[in-house]
């Protein structure tokens, strides 16, 4: 054989170069369908998913938010049976005859709302942690209705709700009384644990739903709900006492 003659080539290449345009382009069609057959599919699976996440993180926020009113409305009666017993609901003036009556040893500060609702614990209707709990911080802390001492009783955490002091229930109706949730210190809510909603008690025992706006103020009568010029504070800013 000479040397530098010509590589036979395979039968599989001679077979390629003489096939038809058409059925390369077939070929190549196919595989083109294929890719983008099984990059729709996966599109689709991650769409589904997303929609699904979002959704079951909305129904999670309904589901919070829900329990927070229903907790508020057990506070709300605890208050109550509170002011009968007392003549006010649990303020620092009222904390001296809570210590009186009964005979847990807990203190009864007055500069958050878990410390003024220890009065409730102590005496009145109190018996369980359960109602003041609203979940609105992550890790969640739930309460576990151990509260004989003040390291236990309505631990930092265990207590989701701001509380405006001050009040009895001969104060307006219309007063808001509890909220959530209010970003700790500031009078702003934080609309990542309820989806954009706050919940707010109000003294005749009414808890409704409001949106919270962009700059986290929630509007009633067409001002900011902790306005003093607000018909319900008369003129004074509210006695703010937030969860620790």
């Amino acid at each position: 054989m000479n040397p530098h003659s010509p590589t036979p080539l395979p039968d599989a290449a001679l077979a390629s170069d003489h096939e038809p345009a058409s059925e390369r382009f077939r070929r190549w069609a196919r595989r083109w369908l294929g890719f983008t057959v099984l990059g729709l599919l996966l599109a689709a699976i991650a769409a589904i998913f997303f929609i699904y996440h979002r959704a079951s993180l909305h129904r999670q926020a309904i589901d919070a938010r829900d329990e927070a009113m229903r907790n508020m409305r057990a506070i709300s009666i605890m208050l109550f049976e509170f002011d009968n017993e007392y003549g006010s609901y649990p303020s620092a003036k009222t904390a001296a005859d809570v210590k009186a009556a009964t005979d847990r040893k807990l203190s009864f500060g007055d500069t958050s709302s878990n410390q003024l609702f220890r009065q409730l614990l102590a005496g009145g209707a109190g018996k369980s942690e359960k109602p003041f709990w609203a979940a609105i911080t992550s890790p969640p802390r739930k309460p576990d209705d151990h509260f004989t001492g003040d390291s236990t009783a309505l631990a930092k955490g265990e207590c989701g709700f701001a509380y405006i002091a001050g009040l009895s229930t001969s104060s307006d109706p219309s007063t808001p009384l509890l909220m959530t949730p209010l970003l700790p210190g500031k009078r702003e809510f934080d609309p990542k644990p309820f989806h954009g909603y706050a919940v707010i008690l109000f003294n005749d025992n009414n808890a409704s739903v409001f949106p919270i706006q962009k700059d986290g103020k929630v509007i009633l009568n067409g001002m900011d709900i902790f306005d003093p010029k607000q018909p319900f504070w008369h003129g004074k800013a509210p006695d703010i006492k937030w969860p620790e």
